[in-house]
């Protein structure tokens, strides 16, 4: 049953951010965890980790140590919307996040979409707003299994290398 959610995660970042990560809307597990890509299935946290040479983080704090020493911040493009579970394909009656926040008091270098449907939604409503073209880099989601672990952190390292 499709309903309409609140993003109900606050964006993670500092001052010292430089680079924006961002998905499209949490899944469910991420809901339910109150942070970015808690579904275990998601590869999120196996490739960045792998992206940095770093242990990959499994609790939410280590997650967070992990963001802030690297100088990442997350959040997602979508604020507000309807969906039926975690489907992005379920996605309708979008209103999108304002990155203001973020990018006012961060020294963000590059903006990375996740996959997409993040991206589709970044150039739709945030693109014109920020004047900022995002970077689309293939999603960790188990849904795209066309892309190994492997195949993805080299993909994913290529582009952060780019602005850090």
């Amino acid at each position: 049953m499709r309903e309409h959610i609140t993003h109900p995660i606050p964006p993670f970042y500092d001052r010292a951010s430089r680079i924006l990560i961002l998905g499209s809307f949490p899944s469910v597990k991420s809901r339910e965890q109150m942070f970015f890509y808690g579904h275990p299935q998601n590869r999120f946290w196996k490739v960045i980790a792998q992206v940095f040479e770093d242990a990959e983080p499994v609790t939410i704090p280590q997650k967070k140590a992990f963001l802030t020493k690297h100088r990442i911040a997350m959040w997602d493009v979508i604020g507000s919307c309807a969906i039926e579970g975690s489907a992005d394909s379920s996605i309708t009656n979008v209103t999108a996040n304002d990155l203001s926040a973020i990018l006012d008091h961060a020294g963000i270098r590059g903006i990375f979409v996740n996959g997409k449907t993040a991206e589709r939604y970044y150039k739709k409503y945030t693109e014109p707003k920020t004047g900022v073209q995002a970077v689309c880099l293939p999603s960790t989601s188990p849904a795209n299994a066309a892309w190994s672990v492997e195949r993805l952190v080299g993909a994913w390292r290529e582009e952060i290398d780019k602005v850090l």
